[in-house]
């Protein structure tokens, strides 16, 4: 009983992740095979465009796909009628189609099938069903099937907080928006980075993922992680843009007591953090020259000391990096060393701009993120109109999934009724005027054109970028020409503000 109650919680947990959704509905499955005493569990889909019933997550090492058309089977019974089904003698039950059993050489003898919705009025999404109650002449029982049918509510629920969503919550199935939970998106762009996030994900290669603010380099380092054997590990980042440079080794390698004033205690820093798991070094390429010499030995060899000790200590870590630079112009322009640049780029992983990764992509993370703000904030899902809809298409979003994001958030906000206005449209979309602004001149007396398309928040990226450039990438000069601190020049080069 007790692994039975865990699971039903276990369950939320499980599916929260930015784990490849075959992974992740196959652990669920074997966990169910567990907690109900049977043979196998399935977890049947319903294709919300057609109608079918598909699964890649049964435990099936026979026949890791199945289809189903909608008109076969108990399974495709209860998705069409939304009722529990048992049957204690598959023979006798002339739904049964043995199609499947055909094509794995299992033998089903007893079946508990239930219908997965979000609420009990709600469409059906999918069947979970479990097959043959183990142990001689076993047969499920009345706890069994309400066990069931609390599981396929939990997963109802749960699937509702992942990317596995309808097109039309009102209607039945899901789609599949992308192989990966909570990373929406199925362009032939984000093919090439799946593969190789997948790819990547069965060794401990280190990856260096590169692309444009906010295009999602995050979620991909996080999908690394938990889509391989390191799961289970923590998963700890460094933010190069904010950690201040004094303070850096402290932080990434951790100190001794003693090792400085106030150092009153031993401190593990993030290295030993890590330890079983993956240490992220996001926008690694605003690490200063005098800093990035102290990561070579620990990305090499994974060994290091804590300052102000003498012991030399093993990593046990798995080193993701992500950057919006170009690493390899830094390194011609010498302010990325050479050696660290080929130590992380192992494995690349360039993620595109959402610009080029076409409309459908960007109506799909509309409507994801509609869905995501309207039940935080307790608001209907914003409705736009098809001019607005095509001017939001249009748009060159150059904070990418990021600046969508905060811009469906703000909209969901403004829209107590859900009808999105042209007022609401991004500034730049709303005007085709494209005026160039010149940007402070670099010593040959190049010009760097910011547009009048970009928001207020990339133009202030670009102009920063401008002036540290023109200051040779030394960030205390650009801050004492642009009259701002470090930590406000690190948010803004992170397009936090």
């Amino acid at each position: 009983m007790q692994q039975r109650l865990s699971l039903l919680v276990d369950l939320s947990t499980l599916l929260a992740r930015e784990v490849d959704f075959e992974t992740l509905l196959g652990a669920a499955c074997e966990r169910i095979t567990d907690a109900v005493s049977a043979e196998r569990a399935t977890i049947w889909l319903i294709d919300a465009e057609n109608g079918d019933l598909f699964t890649k997550v049964a435990m099936l090492p026979e026949a890791p796909g199945l289809r189903q058309k909608k008109a076969r089977g108990i399974a495709a019974w209860v998705a069409e009628n939304g009722e529990t089904v048992r049957v204690d003698d598959v023979a006798k039950d002339v739904r049964f189609d043995p199609s499947v059993d055909k094509i794995t050489g299992f033998r089903t003898r007893t079946i508990v099938a239930a219908p997965i919705r979000e609420r009990n009025d709600g469409p059906v999404r999918g069947v979970l069903q479990v097959l043959n109650k183990a142990g001689e002449g076993a047969r499920f029982d009345d706890e069994d099937t309400r066990y069931v049918e609390a599981l396929a509510e939990q997963l109802g629920r749960v699937f509702s907080l992942t990317t596995l969503r309808p097109a039309d919550k009102e209607g039945r199935g899901l789609t599949l928006r992308g192989p990966f939970n909570r990373i929406v998106g199925r362009s032939a762009e984000l093919t090439q980075v799946y593969e190789r996030v997948q790819l990547a994900a069965q060794t401990d290669a280190t990856v260096l993922l590169s692309g444009e603010t906010g295009t999602g380099k995050g979620l991909f380092s996080r999908a690394i992680h938990v889509n391989s054997k390191r799961q289970a590990g923590p998963f700890v980042t460094v933010d190069c843009t904010t950690l201040p440079s004094q303070l850096f080794e402290s932080e990434v390698f951790g100190h001794e007591r003693g090792a400085f004033t106030g150092a009153d205690r031993k401190v593990p820093g993030r290295v030993e953090t890590a330890n079983g798991g993956t240490l992220f070094f996001d926008e690694i390429g605003e690490l200063p020259l005098e800093l990035q010499k102290k990561l070579l030995r620990l990305i090499q060899d994974r060994v290091y000391e804590r300052v102000g000790g003498r012991e030399t200590l093993h990593a046990d870590i798995r080193i993701v990096c992500a950057t919006h630079r170009d690493l390899a112009t830094e390194v011609r322009a010498g302010r990325f060393r050479e050696d660290l640049f080929y130590r992380i780029r192992v494995v690349e992983i360039s993620v595109p701009p959402l610009r080029v990764r076409g409309e459908d992509e960007i109506t799909e993370l509309i409507a994801h993120f509609s869905t995501i703000y309207a039940k935080r904030y307790e608001r209907p899902e914003l409705v736009i109109p098809k001019k607005l809809r095509d001017a939001l298409v249009r748009y060159t979003w150059p904070g990418n999934v990021r600046e969508l994001e905060h811009w469906v958030e703000s909209a969901v906000v403004l829209s107590p009724k859900g009808e999105v206005t042209e007022a609401l449209l991004p500034s730049s979309s709303r005007s085709p005027m494209k005026l160039v602004a010149t940007a402070p001149c670099t010593p040959e007396g190049e010009t760097h054109g910011i547009t009048l398309g970009l928001t207020l928040t990339a133009a202030k990226r670009a102009y920063v970028e401008a002036t540290l450039e023109e200051a040779g990438g030394n960030k205390t000069q650009a801050c004492k020409n642009l009259g701002i601190s470090r930590n406000t020049l690190a948010r803004i080069l992170a397009g936090e503000e």
